[in-house]
């Protein structure tokens, strides 16, 4: 008796002590992702003012770049990449001098019409503060590191006005295929403080309903899995177009200035001569597919490549905001192609199941379609986002995710590893016997090919 009654208090010790921690953490977060968002709009509001103010482009990289390189490397890039390296190497460690750099440097890219996210610095924001509470309080690592998951699903509830999605995003996306469940109640907690302390201070969260949803028939389950393939295969691309824009801006023997100055003008080019809704965070083109009306049909790649451009010559910002771009064009596109006439449907199921495979996150993408649309859209979008995270395979947005499953029997992979140290010839040569002989040969191949171009 008295071993269950030391059991049960020691429980509700546990359940008091993380509750009042996350909301400690929710409160912190709220109110940095508030400042940024306020910043960000206050900013943008001065941007607008000036004619063709994209023109400045390469100025605004630089400023970024050099912001950066100066006071915190590691606020370098999309800031949600950094803080999952973080979580795993450093026990959550993360300068606190990253959060005031982030947040500057992001609303520069942004406002200046760089093709980035607002979430990826919400993440990091609310990872750094939730770290610098945890050495205020002298934690230990384990503390420290449950601490900054918390930060983390705060900040991406606060930034979309979601939550429970945001909270899953934030232990869903460490590791591929496995959740931190004794870390799960703590980042509802912040998440759901987070977001009311952001509401109470003047952030607003317009959730557009899709307008009409269809009925769970053998087709339109046909269609959803069809959607679910044509959104994982345009993750990849987008996986692969920023591997490359990193790679190539990487290669470039030049100052970081001047590869800023360089991305700055190829953006420039992109909105004088293709179109400048390809340009900033791109919510008037979400908005629009969302609402029915129809996207260029080059909108998809077309976000891809700026988006690449912009993080990989030295801007600051995530990468979800231009998911969803992505995501909302590929779905419009889909139902384009094939003539649907639900097109503001598509475009929504399109936005969460590319998260879901760029991101391996097909949860929190699925739970998000309802925060966003409504109860209604769940069996589409759960049906279209495990789809396209199966499809995505052992690819990420992020390549300090961990590998914690394997997606298929047949593509045999050592786990416990980060994505980006995986190799994709190696998954070829691994090919199990499932597969048909031709496919097995042409793998092997295709893998010998590259070994002599190289």
């Amino acid at each position: 008796m008295n071993r269950r009654i030391v059991e049960q208090v020691t429980l509700l010790a546990s359940v008091v002590k993380w509750a009042s921690y996350a909301s400690i953490v929710g409160v912190l977060v709220g109110g940095g992702t508030t400042a940024f968002l306020k910043a960000l709009s206050w900013t943008s509001a001065q941007y607008d003012k000036v004619p063709d103010y994209y023109l400045l482009l390469p100025v605004t990289l630089v400023v970024s770049t050099l912001l950066v390189r100066w006071f915190a490397p590691d606020a370098a890039g999309h800031g949600t990449e950094k803080v999952i390296e973080a979580v795993h190497q450093k026990m959550g460690r993360i300068p606190l001098a990253v959060v005031p750099v982030k947040l500057v440097a992001t609303v520069i890219t942004l406002a200046g019409g760089g093709s980035a996210g607002k979430e990826g610095p919400c993440a990091q924001i609310g990872a750094g503060l939730a770290s610098g509470f945890a050495s205020l309080l002298r934690l230990n690592d384990v503390d420290r590191r449950k601490l900054v998951i918390c930060g983390i699903s705060a900040g991406f509830a606060t930034v979309f006005g979601t939550p429970i999605a945001g909270a899953l995003f934030g232990v869903e996306v460490l590791v591929l295929g496995q959740m931190f469940y004794d870390v799960l109640f703590p980042s509802f907690v912040a998440g759901i403080v987070g977001f009311h302390v952001a509401g109470m201070l003047g952030v607003s969260y317009p959730h557009p309903a899709a307008k009409i949803i269809p009925a769970v028939t053998g087709w339109s389950f046909t269609e959803m899995i069809l959607l679910g393939i044509w959104c994982g295969i345009a993750a990849l691309l987008f996986i692969e177009f920023m591997q490359l824009g990193h790679r190539l801006f990487g290669r470039l023997s030049w100052h970081p200035v001047v590869k800023a100055i360089f991305g700055g003008a190829l953006l420039v080019l992109i909105g004088r001569f293709v179109s400048q809704r390809y340009l900033g965070l791109g919510l008037d083109s979400i908005d629009a597919a969302l609402n029915g009306q129809v996207l260029p049909f080059d909108a998809t790649f077309m976000k891809m490549i700026a988006t690449s451009i912009t993080l990989g010559s030295g801007g600051s910002g995530g990468v979800v905001t231009p998911i969803f771009f992505i995501g909302t064009a590929a779905g419009n596109l889909f139902a384009s192609l094939f003539h649907e006439p639900l097109v503001a449907t598509f475009s929504a199921i399109g936005m969460v199941a590319l998260l879901a495979g760029a991101a391996n996150t097909p949860i929190a993408a699925s739970v998000m379609a309802m925060e966003l649309f409504g109860a209604g859209i769940a069996p589409h979008a759960g049906v279209a986002c495990m789809v396209s995270f199966l499809i995505v395979g052992y690819r990420s947005i992020y390549p300090s995710q961990i590998l914690g499953i394997q997606k298929s029997t047949s593509l045999k992979v050592e786990t416990g590893r980060p994505l980006g140290q995986l190799n994709p010839e190696n998954l070829q040569d691994r090919l199990a016997i499932s597969f048909p002989a031709f496919v097995v040969k042409g793998a092997k191949v295709l893998g010998k090919g590259r070994k002599i171009r190289k």
